[in-house]
This record gives C-alpha cells, sequence and structure tokens, in this order.
C-alpha cells in the first residue's frame, strides 16, 4: 500500500507518530555518540516524508523522550542538545518534546527555540508520567507559561512527557494516577491559556 493511502486512512482516526527516530533518537546517541545514526534516521525518515505532500507533513508528529518502560529510562542522561537540531530538520509538522521530568527545561527550550521552524508546531511535556505524584494544575500553568517565554505561543501545546502504559504490561502507573494527571494538564493548560490572553 502507498504512504499516502496508509496515511489518509490513519489521518482520519489519528495523527501518525514516526518511532523510528522517537524515543529511540537519544538512544542512537548512546549507541553511537558520533552521530551517524541519528542522521541516518532523520535522513531516511525525510525520504519517507517526502512522499506526502506539504500539507501531509503537517499532521505528521514525531515524539521524542528518554524511555519510560515500566518507569524506567534507558537515555535520560544523554543531553538533548545532540538530538534536538537533528529532530527539527525532520520535515514533520508536529514535535512531542519530553520536558516535565528534564532537569533543566529552560535550556532545552532555548535550544528548540533556535531550531523550531516557523510551519512547525512543539508540544511540550508538562506531565511526568514515571513520577507517581500528582502534578497540580498550577504546575502546569507554570511550565506552559515557561514555554511561551521562549517560544511562539502559536507554535506551543502541551502534551505528556510519554505515555501512561506503552505495553499493555506496564502497570506500574494505575488508571486513577494517569487519568488524575490527563485532568490536570487540562486544567493548567486552560490556566495558561487564559493568562496568556
Amino acid at each position: 500500500m502507498k504512504p499516502q493511502r496508509i496515511f489518509a486512512a490513519a489521518s482520519s482516526r489519528a495523527p501518525i507518530t514516526s518511532k523510528s527516530i522517537v524515543t529511540e533518537g537519544r538512544l542512537s546517541l548512546k549507541l553511537d555518540p558520533s552521530g551517524g545514526l541519528l542522521e541516518n534516521f532523520v535522513s531516511l525518515n525525510n525520504q519517507v516524508l517526502d512522499r506526502f505532500t506539504p500539507q501531509e507533513r503537517q499532521r505528521i508528529r514525531v515524539h521524542t523522550c528518554p524511555g519510560g518502560d515500566r518507569d524506567a529510562t534507558h537515555s535520560a542522561a544523554l543531553d538533548y542538545a545532540g538530538l534536538l537540531p537533528a529532530l527539527f530538520r525532520l520535515r514533520v509538522g508536529r514535535f512531542y518534546v519530553q520536558l516535565a521530568s528534564e532537569p533543566d527545561p529552560e535550556r532545552v527550550l532555548q535550544i528548540i527555540r533556535r531550531h523550531l521552524q516557523p510551519d512547525q508546531m512543539v508540544f511540550v511535556g508538562v506531565i511526568d508520567p514515571i513520577n507517581p505524584v500528582i502534578e497540580t494544575p498550577a504546575q502546569v500553568r507554570d511550565r506552559v507559561l515557561l514555554a511561551a517565554r521562549h517560544l511562539p505561543v502559536r507554535q506551543l501545546g502541551t502534551t505528556d512527557d510519554c505515555g501512561f502504559a506503552p505495553f499493555s504490561d506496564d502497570t506500574s502507573t494505575s488508571r486513577e494516577i494517569a487519568f488524575a494527571k490527563i485532568r490536570a494538564r487540562v486544567e493548567g493548560t486552560q490556566m495558561a491559556t487564559q493568562a496568556l490572553q
């Protein structure tokens, strides 16, 4: 089946997510500190992405995080500075970036600002699904306002750092905690939206 047909069928229900440089982007730098593997991922993805129209590419998204399977990460110690310049060379319209659990989110936002293109949107992580502590809406609001100090508001959205149960056998986060965190993200994002108007 041609990529465009797959895209048309899938995008009517949910956005397309590229997994090849998602979580594995940082991991690729752990496996190959030279960055060659990462560059190959970007090049290969862009070859596939070039088969889509610009309008279709605007709806395609990529997600990056240091992994979150069973509440463990595989590449959190690796600096985002090695990944983000390559990530934003992907010819897609939406980027979902883990940020809530980053030790220095402001530094990461500065890197994003330098590489974000005018036709791209970035959804910053404001909820840490690995941490069992439920964020307050005020914490989420403050994380969004921090991002808005560095990124154009029209290009900014919010997300969770990673999925709450990326695999069906991962029960490390209860449904109650997951839904409470999602509620905090929605309420905190609404509070930030009001503060930015």
